[in-house]
């Protein structure tokens, strides 16, 4: 007698789908979300757009007449943005770490390049947005100047905004990398507050110190860029500053953060 025995057939194993990595695209929206996700951030852009309107009021009442024109109200916009902005910047590093974040977000993501690219991208599309809403309470203040007895003038040169650009940006990636670089809250801004500063005084205060000030004291280096017309000289002096309080700290924190363990 034979015996037949059955054969359940052969299932072939459930395979998962691949999971595709977020896209920079996607990061960088996250890293924008984050800068106002949080109450210090999102204060701290409300007093940005607070100071800003509050500089073209000041304008408006105690300005000549003759003064009240669109480049003037556009400019001096650009000193407290370009002050407070970069601490959003430092803030949206330094958090990841302060508030230990930083084991999910690298656990999401663990190519850590990606992650600080898309901060950066986020800090740079903040400084161009942060020149739109100068543009925006310029012309408002001009429009209010015109109806008012102002000169209300909207002549304004092309260079001036490629400058402020210029100048925002170049703010806001030395606060991110004095953040990259110290990784914490209060010692990056302390350090990107005062270091410059710092060199500033005392390029004012020794003899010896007034040469190399010249060239690395961003307070003078950028101080061209609120006039139409920066010589090539002026330019070769912003990038020897840049270089110093920009690219140095930003690669230097670079590679710490790379490095560093998480915990």
């Amino acid at each position: 007698m034979t015996t037949t025995t059955a054969t359940s057939p052969t299932v072939a194993p459930h395979r998962r789908p691949a999971v595709r990595r977020p896209s920079l695209l996607r990061l960088t929206g996250v890293e924008l979300r984050k800068l106002v996700d949080t109450r210090a951030g999102l204060w701290l852009l409300i007093t940005i757009g607070l100071l800003a309107a509050a500089l073209v009021v000041v304008q408006l009442v105690w300005a000549p007449d003759a003064d009240q024109t669109f480049a003037n109200f556009f400019l001096p916009t650009l000193l407290p943005v370009g002050l407070l902005l970069p601490v959003l910047g430092i803030l949206s590093v330094t958090a990841e770490w302060s508030q230990r974040t930083a084991l999910t977000t690298f656990a999401l993501v663990p190519r850590r390049g990606r992650v600080i690219t898309a901060k950066l991208a986020a800090m740079v599309l903040a400084a161009l947005a942060s020149v739109l809403v100068s543009l925006g309470v310029a012309a408002a203040g001009t429009l209010v100047a015109g109806a008012t007895g102002g000169a209300g003038t909207w002549r304004f040169e092309g260079s001036l905004l490629l400058h402020a650009v210029v100048v925002q940006v170049a703010n806001v990636l030395m606060g991110a990398g004095f953040g990259l670089l110290l990784l914490n809250t209060p010692l990056a801004i302390v350090g990107y507050l005062l270091l410059p500063a710092l060199w500033s005084i005392l390029g004012g205060l020794i003899r010896h110190l007034e040469g190399p000030a010249g060239w690395l004291d961003t307070g003078r280096t950028m101080e061209p860029l609120f006039t139409p017309d920066v010589t090539a000289g002026q330019w070769a002096r912003l990038g020897v500053s840049l270089l110093v309080w920009l690219v140095v700290p930003l690669v230097a924190g670079l590679v710490r953060t790379l490095r560093r363990e998480v915990s």
